[in-house]
Order: structure tokens, then C-alpha cells, then sequence
């Protein structure tokens, strides 16, 4: 079970210092904005966010097909996840008991099989999804 020691929440920014979080997502995409926003809105801790669209990939240890295919989550002691795996770290390390839970059961197989299905399937649907007209993922 990936558990990074989190510092001082700040339900906004995500923690201080070099226990920071950073959740990259596709700036192009309404669905994905969407998504983000209900994290800010719903989760008690939210890791810092940054559209890929304005991050140096390269620096962050990231290919460009990494962040188009899916979000992408990067923090302390190597952290790295992405899809469904990523969106199960950030609910695990919640300060709220009922929101680790459900990230650790997220990332438990065969939840997590399932859970990256949905993903995989939700990711290269979404410009289909309401919202996202402006998607700049191209129709399949």
C-alpha cells in the first residue's frame, strides 16, 4: 500500500513543502476539469493540480503519452501512479477514514481491475461525456 507521509493539509493547495502531491491532468479536456473541480469541492485533502498543458514533462519525469492517456499523480519518495490507480492513492491518503477506505478498497484487486476498466473506458470515451465539448481528446 503506497502511503506518503502528507504534511499539513491545505484543502485547496494540497500540502506544503516537499510532501506536495501533484496530480496532472489534461487542461484541454471539460470532462477532465469537471473532475478536478469536484475534487476541490468533495475532498477534505486535494493535491496540488497542474494541467499538463503548462507543466515541463520532462522535468516531472513524464512522456507526452503518459498525460494524454491518463491523469497522472507524482509525490514524495517516488510516487508515481496513474488512471484509476492514481485516483485510488489520492482518496487513500485522505484525512477522513471514510475516504482512505475507499481508496484502499479501490486499489485492492479485483475492485482495481475493475476500476482501471472503468477508467481506460471512461478516458477514451470522454469527449463523448456531457461537458466536454471542448475535449481536445479527437472523436475514435
Amino acid at each position: 500500500m503506497i502511503r506518503p507521509r502528507i504534511g499539513r493539509f491545505d484543502r485547496m493547495g494540497g500540502e506544503s513543502g516537499d510532501n506536495r502531491i501533484l496530480l496532472v491532468f489534461d487542461g484541454d479536456c471539460a470532462f477532465c476539469q469537471t473532475c478536478v473541480n469536484a475534487g476541490h469541492r468533495f475532498l477534505p485533502y486535494m493535491p496540488a493540480v497542474r494541467a499538463w498543458q503548462g507543466l515541463d514533462l520532462g522535468a516531472a519525469g513524464l512522456t507526452r503519452e503518459e498525460v494524454m492517456t491518463s491523469v497522472q499523480l507524482l509525490g514524495p519518495g517516488g510516487l508515481r501512479a496513474h488512471g484509476a490507480r492514481a485516483i485510488g492513492v489520492m482518496l487513500a491518503v485522505q484525512p477522513h477514514a471514510a475516504w482512505r477506505a475507499l481508496g484502499r478498497v479501490m486499489l485492492a484487486p479485483p475492485v482495481s481491475w475493475a476500476a482501471e476498466a472503468g477508467y481506460q473506458l471512461v478516458s477514451r470515451y470522454r469527449h463523448l461525456l456531457p461537458g466536454s465539448t471542448t475535449c481536445g481528446v479527437p472523436p475514435v
